[in-house]
């Protein structure tokens, strides 16, 4: 078999060439194609479902919340396995499909089957699909350089500006923020006054939410004139939230600033993030969609930000916490000098042994068409180019070159001898 191929391989020179060539555009095509990133993605196909539920503990969270969700997720078709995690206000379950699976298909069915189960949570508690991205996929940090602005500005600058405008790049599944304070209004209530004034906490929560509020009236027409009535209650600063009136003492109204005071402050923190041991910074995680070209991605993010930064405070600027595209950088970089090393190698090597530049050179022109070649077939199977698969075609441009050295090496001998013999069998005269 291997003999029928070499002959008709001899004896159509031009079809091998126009083969090799197409081989080596297809593939040079496939590298431009085919994903880049610095880790192999090896985590399952899974679905997350995050529900929070603030103030409930992990049983009560487990019990109406995590258990309901999981066995109403069991029915959806060509799933592995479903895992549920509670905790302290949230509740997470991971539902995991087959590998063949469409990410975006499997998504859509799980949010199919929970717009059936809202109806057994309690009152108030909504699930929402996690980012479709994967395990590897926060491939860039960053945070803000503010050093005149408190760590509350500075998160509502993360929150409000930056995180909008990132989300906007093409293959960003979320932008996650981390650090400062989330600012909120806070209600520090004198028990001693509520129960002077006959007044419940839930009296104070009821009527803050409703008094924020903005309601619609009708139209209203004068002199040929229509006018749309409305009521403005939206809560603007902390002086609105004093004036709301709670009930009456005597005819006279009691507001939230007679059992209290407002104060601008924090949200409850779980954690820090600190930077090299200087003090606390505000940033986001960047997580790539599934599937992404994380390379273009990180590119493109870094563009973005240089047009962000022009929009921010004077003194505010962008720093780098991690960026996976240099991993990525040096990873392709180890290829490439591996195969010019071993181009170089093999050229000295067969020059020096065989003193035939022509035999050379076969060697040589096989090794970037066997790289292209391989670009081929990660493409075919989805598989994106990273550590593990680059290391894995640098250590095969050693196979090629050995076998194309020990193939060379014996046509030249048998050619050799068959001239030799040519040569000693033809009658002297």
């Amino acid at each position: 078999m291997v003999q029928k191929i070499i002959e008709l391989a001899l004896q159509n020179k031009l079809m091998v060439l126009m083969i090799s060539t197409a081989l080596f555009a297809y593939g040079l095509y496939s590298i431009q194609k085919n994903p880049i990133d610095a880790i192999p993605d090896l985590s399952e196909n899974q679905v997350i479902v995050f529900t929070e539920w603030m103030g409930r503990s992990p049983q009560v969270i487990e019990d109406q919340v995590t258990y309901p969700l999981v066995s109403n997720l069991q029915g959806i078709p060509q799933i592995k396995n479903i895992r549920g995690t509670s905790m302290f206000g949230m509740s997470f379950v991971y539902v995991i499909f087959e590998d063949n699976v469409n990410t975006y298909w499997a998504r859509t069915r799980v949010l199919e089957r929970l717009n059936f189960a809202q109806r057994l949570l309690p009152q108030g508690v909504t699930p929402s699909l996690g980012p479709d991205g994967t395990g590897v996929g926060h491939i860039f940090w960053y945070h803000l350089d503010a050093p005149k602005m408190d760590l509350g500005e500075q998160r509502a600058l993360q929150d409000w500006y930056v995180k909008f405008a990132l989300q906007t790049v093409p293959g960003v599944a979320e932008v996650a923020s981390f650090g400062g304070f989330e600012k909120q209004y806070q209600l520090v209530i004198d028990p001693v006054k509520l129960q002077y004034y006959n007044i419940s906490l839930m009296d104070v929560m009821n009527k803050v939410k409703a008094n924020n509020n903005d309601v619609g009236g009708r139209k209203f027409e004068m002199a040929d004139m229509a006018y749309i009535i409305r009521g403005l209650g939206y809560i603007k600063n902390k002086q609105d939230i004093e004036e709301i009136a709670l009930n009456n003492y005597n005819g006279i109204p009691i507001k939230v600033k007679d059992i209290g005071r407002v104060q601008m402050g924090g949200d409850l923190r779980l954690g820090i993030f600190d930077m090299d041991g200087q003090g606390e910074v505000v940033g986001g995680i960047v997580v790539m969609r599934y599937g992404e070209n994380a390379n273009k991605v990180i590119e493109a993010i870094k563009e973005k930000m240089q047009e962000v930064e022009k929009g921010l405070p004077e003194g505010v600027t962008f720093k780098t916490s991690y960026d996976r595209s240099s991993l990525i950088q040096e990873a392709i970089a180890s290829v490439r000098g591996t195969l010019i090393e071993e181009i170089i190698t093999v050229s000295i090597v067969v020059l020096l042994f065989l003193f035939h530049w022509r035999s050379a050179l076969i060697i040589i022109i096989q090794l970037p068409i066997s790289v292209a070649a391989g670009f081929i077939f990660l493409e075919l199977f989805g598989i994106s180019s990273n550590i593990m698969s680059l290391t894995g075609i640098a250590l095969a441009i050693g196979v090629v070159v050995d076998d194309g050295i020990v193939m060379v090496e014996n046509a030249y001998r048998h050619i050799s001898e068959a001239q030799s013999e040519k040569f000693n069998s033809t009658p002297k005269v």
